[in-house]
């Protein structure tokens, strides 16, 4: 059987999704109601036969939402960090060299993590016939049937079948065209929407990387020989991968290679990559409504209306996107959430923290989430993994009380250790070296009162931490 190895890419903010999606909390791991597109795509990758242990490239910043994802479906994945993101030619480059380090030479599966795709058998019949063309040499990627004149989404020219393969050789990629060409191209037939998934050899990418892209393979190379492991992640050397060309590999290998070929792929597929399209991707009610969460619509159509943590009522309006978090709350009309993107610039020109940082924060311990925020003082709910523990540290500008609501606290202040648990509470001075850790075998969950001058982040001073972490 062939040795299929998905690669799964993580990169990418999606602030078109704000307020869900923030750009430390990018639209592939937001929680969509128990799943995640980035879940999704590791379950529709593994689900194939002949599939091995994935690799997975994503930003050093989102390392531990991609870890949560494999751990709780017991994937043993290769994690490769970028330091910073560079586009898919260098990404998918880091991945091939990953796939061949141990003299193999696998087919590769490319998916972009954020997709919505089904069903599950027209993508495997799909993937069985692009492994055919890839095992011949072909770069392969996946044209979807269109289904309307989309002018959102590249288009792929077919042209004469590619012998022996399945695979049809591809006459031209079309960048997003207007809504006559979309038109022309539907009606003059042979034209699929490009949707950014490909199959090869993993030798065959990196040849013709090196032949039409040579600063990206020289660059990425060198990246990989520099490597450091870290806990279950992989870091590519820093300062050569961030010489690296930034390109997608559109750009720097399929519009100039030979070897392209494309496989039809007929099946439902989107993006997801504006809240309209969630909207034309859900199940919608009998006055074309999608609600999700805690919703009630009265005298309401067309809208989508999605709720996280309170009631969401809708009366008397239509065509509307209302999108509602612990911080923010969206309400745009349909036609307009395109222009997401420049109101979350507008926030972040502003310095608004709403802009980058979600409630919901994962660690590597575990994870907190903001209950409350004002002039000095903060409320978050920590949970703590059993076995885990906070690094032990220190802030220059605040004090804290834990109180334990569920489960066991070993707690340490200035050198001295105790057990908390629940309905206790330990006070941490300003100043004082500190650590939280769960003994037991069940979450910790603890409430964290901060108070003090500045309440962010980086005032942690870490002293020892048993994840690296440093600063």
């Amino acid at each position: 059987m062939t040795v299929l190895r998905p690669v799964i890419l993580c990169g990418g903010s999606g602030t078109r999704l704000w307020p869900l999606s923030r750009s430390k909390y990018p639209k592939q791991f937001m929680d969509l109601g128990g799943h995640t597109l980035f879940g999704d795509t590791l379950d529709r990758a593994m689900q194939l036969p002949g599939s091995s242990a994935p690799l997975v490239v994503c930003n050093e910043e989102h390392r531990f939402y991609a870890a949560i994802d494999l751990q709780s479906r017991k994937i043993q994945g290769e994690v490769l960090l970028e330091p910073e993101g560079r586009n898919t030619a260098p990404a998918i480059a880091m991945a091939a060299l990953a796939a061949v380090e141990n003299g193999e030479d696998p087919l590769l599966l490319v998916l972009p993590s954020d997709h919505a795709l089904s069903p599950q058998q027209a993508f495997a019949d799909a993937v069985e016939q692009g492994c055919a063309c890839a095992a011949a040499g072909d770069i392969v990627t996946f044209g979807i049937t269109p289904s309307r004149p989309e002018t959102g989404f590249g288009y792929i020219l077919q042209g004469e079948p590619r012998q022996g393969t399945g695979g049809y050789a591809v006459t031209r990629f079309v960048e997003k065209p207007d809504a006559a060409h979309a038109e022309a191209m539907l009606a003059a037939g042979g034209c699929f929407w490009n949707s950014g998934m490909f199959l090869f050899r993993a030798s065959v990418y990196l040849e013709e990387l090196k032949q039409h892209a040579p600063a990206i393979f020289a660059a990425c190379c060198e990246a990989w020989a520099c490597r450091k492991a870290d806990m279950d992640f992989v870091r590519p050397g820093k300062e050569a991968f961030l010489s690296c060309p930034s390109d997608s590999i559109d750009y720097a290998v399929m519009e100039r290679t030979s070897r392209v070929a494309v496989v039809p792929l007929p099946a439902e597929w989107s993006d997801l990559g504006s809240w309209e399209a969630f909207y034309e991707a859900a199940e919608h009610d009998a006055h074309g409504n999608v609600c999700i969460g805690d919703t009630l619509v009265e005298s309401t159509e067309d809208c989508y209306l999605h709720g996280t943590h309170r009631l969401v009522a809708a009366l008397g309006v239509s065509n509307l996107v209302i999108v509602e978090t612990p911080d923010s709350v969206l309400v745009a009309n349909r036609s307009s959430v395109q222009q997401v993107k420049a109101l979350v610039e507008d926030l972040r020109s502003r310095g608004r923290t709403e802009a980058e940082l979600h409630p919901l924060v994962y660690r590597p311990w575990g994870s907190y989430e903001q209950l409350a925020l004002g002039n000095r003082f903060q409320v978050k709910r920590l949970i703590v993994n059993s076995g885990a523990e906070l690094s032990l540290q220190m802030h220059y500008h605040r004090a804290e009380h834990w109180v334990v609501v569920e489960g066991t606290a070993e707690v340490t202040v200035n050198g001295h250790t105790a057990l908390h648990t629940e309905n206790e509470s330990v006070y941490i001075p300003l100043g004082a070296e500190h650590r939280l850790k769960n003994p037991g075998i069940v979450p910790l969950v603890v409430i964290e009162i901060q108070s003090g001058s500045y309440l962010g982040e980086d005032d942690i001073v870490r002293f020892d931490d048993k994840y690296g972490r440093n600063g």
